[in-house]
């Protein structure tokens, strides 16, 4: 009997072993190395046009408005765009042209090296629809390519990945723009490679045309997620420049932060695919409500600067892999989901444009200890539409989860009663077979083992 069970327990947890490395077939890796690749590259460039605004003579007002809003509105609107086109041509094609795309406009980093506002501009403008173009596809490549009750933990993964190859990328020493450049084409042309000799699996047989943009935007399934996306993106990144500094303690707050952030990431996959996105998404917006309340109601003290940092830092990693990765494609369903990334990650960019051009502005105009509460009681109502939105992990799944958790349960205190019995049936010198009775335990086994197979 005892055999049995520990025999029974190895043959489940090998179950979920298995179960955790099919999450990494090779259509999976593709879909990784893609979207991973695509995010260090843009970061990568976005730092890049950072750090020419700030030294040289583009750093004026107008500049800096000038070529943010060209960098941003070529990435907003070609992804609207390439959510449409890239319905017209075979998608493997159309990524393929996509990264080659990215090859070549990394080659534009050599133009950076200048002052004039028109040239800087174009540049970003071009790198911006390099990124923009074909990430719709690729976000809905990936969407159909993983599992809906596994795209959390793949998401989790692929962001950690992304975040240690921006912090590499991002303290390379690359003296030149023109070295920048070349270094970050043979960066897009490895993500070719990778697609095209990994050779993964296009599904697209089961999806169907998707509705058009007015359509999506009246959908309450998407709108009661949009909205508080939207109300979450502009206050974050408008905040952003008032948070107090702490002097030295600030590289610590940082870095306790993006800890977190890290952390969480991965950790908030597991649980975006255990207990549901709706839920996640309400904790998140509740934790960066608290993170801002706390500086507005001390916004001087080690304490509470790092308790900020920690509730942000778990805010992130929650709120960007539910809205970045994992909820437009669950959005999709049985419809192609190019046109849902499209819209989704739109306020994202467009807040990140508001703070780099209007941010400042904001930090100078308008009190710490005025802006903090009213942030924070905004993030608050950001959650009240998340209440009305649906679940989009199906139900069917957290029930058979529940019971896969149950099943494990019963087997493990199945094994604890036997191991517990075994010593008193020792002490009385008897059989163990009068002391326990064999038809109830094997009809109870058989039971389990039966509950396991199916369900594992």
């Amino acid at each position: 009997m005892e055999h049995s069970l520990n025999k029974s327990t190895k043959k489940m947890h090998w179950k979920q072993a298995s179960g955790i490395l099919k999450l990494f077939n090779a259509t999976t890796l593709t879909n990784v190395v893609l979207v991973a690749n695509a995010f260090i590259w843009y970061y990568s460039v976005l730092i890049g046009l950072q750090n020419t605004l700030a030294k040289t003579s583009l750093y004026n007002p107008t500049s800096v408005f000038l070529i943010w809003g060209a960098h941003f509105s070529g990435l907003i609107l070609s992804a609207l765009l390439g959510s449409i086109i890239s319905k017209k041509i075979e998608r493997s094609k159309f990524l393929t042209l996509w990264m080659i795309l990215g090859v070549f406009s990394s080659l534009l980093l050599f133009s950076l090296d200048t002052s004039n506002t028109v040239a800087v501009g174009f540049v970003g403008l071009m790198l911006g629809v390099s990124l923009g173009l074909g990430m719709p596809a690729c976000m809905s490549f990936f969407a159909d390519s993983v599992a809906i009750e596994s795209r959390g933990r793949v998401g989790g993964i692929t962001l950690l990945l992304s975040g240690l190859g921006i912090f590499i990328f991002a303290n390379l020493p690359i003296p030149t723009y023109a070295l920048l450049g070349v270094f970050l084409a043979f960066w897009r042309l490895s993500s070719l490679l990778v697609f095209r000799y990994s050779n993964p699996r296009i599904n697209v047989k089961s999806k169907l045309e998707a509705a058009s943009f007015r359509q999506l935007i009246r959908q309450q399934s998407f709108l009661t997620y949009f909205v508080p996306w939207v109300m979450f993106s502009l206050v974050n990144y408008l905040v952003a420049p008032l948070e107090p500094n702490a002097g030295q303690a600030s590289n610590i707050e940082l870095l306790v932060q993006t800890g977190f952030m890290a952390f969480f990431a991965v950790a908030g996959g597991f649980l975006i695919d255990r207990i549901g996105r709706k839920r996640i998404a309400i904790a998140g917006f509740t934790m960066l409500g608290l993170a801002l309340a706390t500086l507005g109601v001390f916004p001087i003290g080690n304490y509470s600067l790092f308790f900020s940092a920690m509730l942000e830092g778990t805010a992130w990693g929650l709120l960007l892999n539910l809205f970045i990765i994992t909820l437009w494609g669950d959005l999709g369903g049985y419809v192609s989901s190019d046109k849902i990334y499209a819209l989704g990650v739109m306020p994202f960019f467009l807040s990140k444009f508001l703070d780099l051009t209007l941010g400042q502005n904001i930090a100078s105009a308008i009190p710490k200890t005025a802006l903090f509460p009213f942030t924070a009681f905004f993030l608050f109502l950001a959650v009240l539409p998340l209440f009305y939105a649906p679940e989009t992990l199906p139900e069917k799944v957290m029930k058979d989860r529940d019971l896969k958790s149950y099943v494990e349960k019963a087997m493990k205190k199945m094994q604890t009663e036997t191991d517990e019995k075994a010593p008193s049936v020792e002490s009385l010198g008897c059989n163990v077979e009068f002391q326990v009775n064999p038809e109830e335990n094997d009809k109870e086994q058989e039971e389990a083992e039966k509950l396991a197979e199916k369900y594992y």
